[in-house]
């Protein structure tokens, strides 16, 4: 990547020649010190295949790293919904698909600044992988031609607590029971109970890399596209206070 480059999607004939989603000046100094991107206002129209296409992986992760950073300043791009659901109509072409937790105050096209017909989204308490959200993830990824996986943990989950406290509640119980792997595994010192808040966020940061984890060991499918460089897994943290999205 040159010193200042454009990630810039081409226009697309079928879409009245609207520019979609990100024509961004991103410096190597930016990338790395995670300073905010310099981002352009985003026409109103959804994603056309021919635009989805043209993005690598990595450039939709820049993307949602830029989409997070207008979010937690209070630049979020105008949304024109009317005209996105207009546009995605008769066809539907995602960049990712975001498996997040159910909490409210986590919605991940909120927090990543997206409209309608920008990203597929699985939302679970936990943000766990079970059959169910794997099978959508290779429709995503497999038939729809989604490039990103992200999945989204995010700080105080109610879901991580209730795992830690072995709550016992109807069906929540074999939920919270796929969490426990994520509590064996989070090494940390200090108090392990769900009254440390630094300890549930430490056992959600876990949680994420277990639910990749168990995305490339439960989808050949998906482990596939990923190896060849179709697809590209990352986690992610949001931290409801100040509104920030870490990738891991």
């Amino acid at each position: 990547m040159s010193a200042n480059t454009a990630i810039d999607v081409p226009d697309d004939p079928a879409d009245g020649g609207r520019r979609r989603w990100i024509k961004a000046g991103i410096s190597v100094a930016t990338i790395v010190a995670g300073t905010q991107l310099a981002v352009s206002d985003v026409q109103a129209a959804a994603l056309s295949e021919s635009q989805r296409n043209a993005l690598t992986p990595d450039q939709i992760i820049e993307m949602m790293k830029a989409g997070n950073e207008r979010f937690r300043t209070g630049k979020m791009k105008k949304q024109d919904f009317l005209a996105q659901k207009r546009a995605s109509a008769t066809g539907q072409y995602p960049a990712a698909i975001v498996l997040s937790c159910i909490d409210s105050r986590a919605p991940a096209e909120i927090i990543l600044d997206m409209g309608i017909g920008d990203t597929f989204n699985a939302r679970i308490a936990g943000n766990i992988a079970n059959q169910d959200i794997l099978g959508s993830m290779e429709f995503a990824c497999a038939v729809a031609g989604a490039k990103v996986i992200l999945v989204m943990g995010h700080t105080a989950c109610g879901a991580i607590k209730g795992a830690i406290d072995n709550v016992q509640l109807g069906n929540l119980t074999g939920l919270l029971q796929k969490i426990q792997p994520a509590i064996t595994a989070t090494q940390y010192s200090g108090e392990r109970t769900s009254k440390n808040d630094e300890f549930v966020d430490a056992v959600a940061r876990s949680n994420v890399q277990g639910a990749i984890a168990a995305i490339r060991s439960g989808s050949p499918i998906l482990s596939d596209l990923e190896n060849k460089g179709n697809v590209k897994m990352v986690g992610s943290m949001y931290d409801i206070k100040n509104g920030k999205l870490t990738f891991l």
